[in-house]
């Protein structure tokens, strides 16, 4: 009799805990937009924690109070924002005229290019607009008129979503000790040690990640512009631009970057072309050479197996930011490996 209770007892607690865990990856999944600000978020206060750190602690020796945390964080968000204005300011105008110069020499310049393809026979003949339209999916006007309201409710969106990352990381800043001093709680006592070293790790490789975006971008932002535009590219400013964020995605960015370049460049002529994809090329084997080793692979401690591994992943599973936030999952998810198989050690060598 009391072995059937038991059992009875145990298959209830398996059940339980069955439905109660998939609740919760139900819960999560409903709120996975959310959580990937949240993810966000914590990334970036994880990311200017060191610099947070350094500006609030006490000057010449102590005699000088320390920085409040509020402030140190207050004075690094205008800095970004000041740096933010600045760049704009030089770029943007030129950027717009560019664009719109760009805009305005489109269809001549995409009728260069199929001459281009016709004269050595890649394209049978030239396509104009109209057939383009005409052999364009039909739809209603209802439908036409539902695509600006996605397009519109998703740029809404996206403009809320910074700007609930921006508040959220700085808020998370704040209160980053007293929450660690709160979770830590819940830790056995023999393994807080642990898990504090394995937090500031943590904490140490998204910043190095964080500022290693930084740098290469503005690295290959500023080599692409000043290349280009010795060079002649027209519409340098946009494509390097284009460079400059498409250096934020690892491995696949500095491949959009130069094949935009070299888009550019063949509406010139073919020779400007292999001018620009030789300096693409050169710049693309000095980033990978010598600014992604010493920058990201030293500092950040990713193989580039693991690198790839976590591109195929993160961008199956949310497309070009999960691509973008590959590379600091896997330093912290190796962060917890190596703690997971160093507390596995300990106990074998205590038995």
């Amino acid at each position: 009799m009391a072995s059937d209770q038991g059992f009875v007892r145990r298959m209830l607690q398996t059940v339980l805990t069955v439905a109660a865990v998939t609740i919760l990856v139900a819960i999560f999944w409903a709120a996975r937009e959310a959580l990937m600000l949240v993810y966000i978020s914590a990334l970036i206060a994880m990311g200017f924690s060191p610099l947070v750190h350094m500006i609030e602690r006490p000057r010449a020796g102590g005699r000088l109070p320390a920085v409040p945390r509020w402030l140190a964080i207050l004075v690094i968000y205008l800095t970004v924002v000041g740096i933010v204005v600045i760049i704009g300011l030089m770029v943007v105008p030129p950027l717009v005229a560019q664009s719109v110069a760009l805009w305005d020499r489109l269809p001549d310049e995409f009728n260069r290019f199929q001459s281009f393809l016709i004269r050595y026979r890649i394209l049978r003949g030239p396509i104009t607009l109209a057939e383009a339209v005409r052999s364009a999916p039909q739809g209603s006007g209802a439908n036409a008129v539902g695509t600006v309201l996605v397009a519109v409710s998703s740029v809404i969106g996206g403009v809320f979503g910074l700007i609930t990352i921006i508040i959220l990381s700085f808020y998370l800043l704040i209160e980053a000790r007293a929450m660690f001093e709160y979770w830590i709680r819940f830790v056995p006592a023999a393994r807080r040690g642990d898990v504090a070293i394995a937090a500031r790790e943590a904490v140490l490789k998204v910043s190095a990640w964080l500022s290693a975006q930084f740098v290469l971008a503005g690295v290959m932002g500023t080599f692409a512009a000043v290349g280009l535009g010795l060079m002649g590219v027209p519409y340098f400013y946009v494509v390097a631009l284009v460079a400059a964020i498409g250096e934020t995605i690892p491995i696949v960015g500095p491949v959009i970057g130069g094949i935009t370049a070299v888009a550019v460049a063949i509406t010139v002529s073919a020779k400007l072309a292999a001018m620009v994809g030789a300096y693409f090329l050169i710049l693309h084997q000095l980033e990978a050479n010598i600014l992604v080793p010493k920058i990201m692979e030293r500092r950040v401690g990713v193989s580039p197996v693991a690198v790839m591994v976590a591109l195929l992943i993160g961008g199956s599973l949310w497309g070009l930011i999960g691509a973008i936030l590959a590379i600091p999952t896997v330093a912290i998810l190796s962060i917890i490996v190596d703690q997971i198989a160093a507390a596995r050690d300990a106990m074998r060598l205590e038995a």
